[in-house]
């Protein structure tokens, strides 16, 4: 009868083992899409109208909901409402633009995180006379 008990206590101990090392194993979390780079980029001076504005995150995101476009100071659009993603780059967006005159310029987006969230932000850039 020790000798069942004392097997028992073994596995036990042993489950506890193995549930212990699970819960203190990382598991990859989830993020939140984050924008890592532009063209043209955050706070840039140009001195000509770029043809397109890009975006990219750190991860992929969803084709659903997205949205970009830029705003001049007046709050008036100013891209061709043309967003795409690119087809090999899930993680880039793209919209062509008008030519712009000076001025600064707001570039806007949303999209959805590979978490199902999500993401808007913001930033701008300039186009100063040549």
């Amino acid at each position: 009868m020790t000798h069942n008990i004392n097997f028992f206590r073994s596995q036990f101990f042993g489950a506890g083992i193995v549930l212990l090392l699970t819960a203190l194993t990382p598991l990859p979390v989830m993020a939140h899409a984050i924008m890592v780079r532009s063209a043209p980029e955050k706070d840039a001076v140009l001195t000509e109208s770029p043809k397109q504005v890009d975006v990219w995150f750190n991860d992929k995101v969803g084709s659903e909901y997205k949205a970009l476009a830029v705003v001049d100071s007046k709050g008036q659009r100013v891209d061709n409402k043309d967003a795409q993603q690119e087809t090999f780059d899930e993680s880039h967006l793209f919209a062509t633009v008008q030519p712009l005159s000076p001025g600064t310029y707001t570039v806007r987006y949303r999209v959805v995180s590979i978490d199902t969230h999500i993401v808007t932000g913001k930033f701008q850039f300039t186009v100063k006379a040549p």
